[in-house]
């Protein structure tokens, strides 16, 4: 069966890691329970990489700053936007929250079809 993937990139600042993880936990039973099939947030520990080019450059991350990773699995395209339909509504009113623990114009998102999968 096919998939799809919404991946996102938020650089952070290191400090508001401990709130975050709250909000990404809540995030991880809104999402399951709406449906999606795999979700994960994951944290930057190795940024720096002497080849291509390196997250932090990429995100233009401060030396108090990391950055995100996550990513959300759906069974296809139709059934993100079914699930997201449902999430954001649960979720409208955390934008500014949101904008507290991270800048929201330096947030990155996008939809992504699954070329190969090891499933």
């Amino acid at each position: 069966m096919a998939r799809y993937v919404d991946g996102f990139l938020i650089p952070i600042p290191k400090k508001n890691m401990k709130k975050y993880k709250k909000m990404a936990t809540l995030g991880l039973k809104t999402w399951m329970k709406h449906g999606a099939l795999e979700y994960y947030e994951c944290v930057g520990d190795k940024l720096d990489i002497p080849y291509g080019i390196p997250f932090s450059k990429l995100c233009k991350l401060k030396k108090d700053e990391t950055v995100i990773f996550a990513f959300i699995v759906y069974k296809s395209k139709a059934h993100a936007v079914q699930v997201n339909k449902k999430v954001h509504k649960e979720f409208e009113a955390m934008n500014e929250e949101m904008e507290e623990l991270f800048s929201m114009k330096r947030f990155s998102t996008g939809g992504f079809s699954v070329l190969v999968n090891s499933k």
